[in-house]
């Protein structure tokens, strides 16, 4: 066992730093409120790190997921909001991993190269968040075509996708042993040839606390080919857990960056901001809030590359992931919130950017699963106590 990171995680490092520290932080605060960043997204693109985990064989790097999780958490710890286009990382797997030979080469190098996004994951709706078997959204067989219908919420970023992972159910619940049997999950061309949302599609932004580009999307009688069905009828809620998996380890290395960025932050201005003739840094009230987030993020962060590692080698990593998804998030908003009292009335100044920071890493305590969730979890399936929900 050692810690060592591999040599190209340095230069991985080095090379998504450099590139994002061009946009920097004046050019995120520009965003807001509602702003796509799709300058930088379409950098990102043009340099191969949206399709990093796509394997060279379809055009992509190849890149392992540890890896991958290197450049969100430096996206975060430059000040950037990987919520952007993080989604594009672990959307693909599904496919990659499911998905027919047809489909991949039909589809993984365009996303590879850009000229398709995939960014869009249609899974929650108003009724049915964490309680997946309650999904209603329904794809019906008619000949050589499916024929979707219903509503997903917070599938972010659908206004700037050309594709979208769905889940919707193909044979009703009642006829179903468990609530998630029965479930299907598609790849839908949301755009036709214009460029235009297809035939029955809507899509609303909704407003948030912070910049996440999030919407509601209504399917009234969508039509899309047969071929579009990834993987096996019924089994669609079992071909997404694998992406599932990477989505929290992914997460937890965002909320770890978006630390950094506090804690940097944070012991920057306490050596040089001088109260009663000392810096605050000085005063243990102002350091010892800071040490103790540093410690839980670099826990955090063990535990994020232990699953990443798992992921990796095909093993079986759902607590693992989960538990690095909790721990970060709680790690980063305990930073964050250090951050904010160690600069005082200026933490809620917009050009310090940390109230900025904290609304966006704030979310990863509910999103993708929230963090209670996953302490019900781990009661039930990894400590053998009785169900709690």
């Amino acid at each position: 066992m050692h810690f060592d990171e591999p040599e190209d995680f340095a230069v991985i490092r080095s090379e998504v730093r450099r590139l994002a520290d061009k946009y920097g932080n004046t050019y995120w605060r520009s965003l807001e409120p509602d702003r796509y960043p799709e300058e930088f997204v379409s950098e990102l693109t043009k340099n191969g790190w949206l399709s990093a985990l796509i394997p060279e064989e379809y055009g992509g790097g190849g890149l392992s997921l540890s890896g991958a999780t290197v450049i969100l958490e430096e996206i975060a710890a430059s000040g950037g909001n990987p919520g952007a286009c993080h989604a594009q990382m672990y959307v693909m797997g599904t496919l990659l991993r499911h998905g027919s030979e047809e489909q991949k080469h039909k589809y993984l190098p365009r996303v590879a190269d850009g000229s398709l996004r995939l960014q869009a994951f249609a899974v929650t709706e108003p009724e049915a968040g964490s309680e997946t078997g309650k999904i209603r959204t329904k794809a019906e067989r008619d000949g050589d075509t499916w024929r979707i219908s219903g509503q997903k919420i917070w599938t972010s970023r659908a206004e700037y996708s050309d594709l979208m992972i769905l889940l919707a159910r193909t044979t009703p619940a009642e006829e179903c042993e468990r609530a998630i049997d029965g479930l299907s999950v598609f790849l839908v061309e949301m755009r036709n040839a214009e460029g235009s949302l297809v035939n029955g599609m809507t899509i609303n932004p909704i407003d948030t606390w912070m910049n996440h580009s999030t919407t509601e999307v209504f399917f009234d009688d969508v039509v899309i080919p047969a071929d579009a069905l990834i993987g096996t009828e019924g089994m669609g809620f079992r071909h997404v857990l694998d992406g599932m998996n990477a989505e929290r380890i992914l997460i937890a290395s965002e909320c770890i960056g978006d630390g950094r960025f506090f804690l940097d932050k944070a012991s920057a201005y306490a050596n040089d901001r001088v109260v009663f003739g000392r810096p605050i840094g000085a005063n243990q009230g102002v350091q010892f809030p800071l040490a103790k987030a540093y410690a839980h993020l670099e826990a955090a962060n063990l535990m994020r590359f232990k699953a990443a590692w798992l992921f990796d080698q095909g093993h079986s990593c759902g607590a693992e992931a989960n538990m690095a998804k909790m721990l970060a998030s709680n790690a980063s908003w305990e930073a964050g919130n250090a951050a904010l009292d160690t600069h005082g009335g200026f933490g809620f100044a917009a050009e310090y950017d940390i109230e900025r920071k904290l609304r966006e890493t704030r979310l990863y305590q509910v999103a993708p699963i929230n963090n209670n969730l996953i302490l019900a979890f781990l009661g039930e399936k990894v400590l053998g106590m009785p169900k709690s929900y």
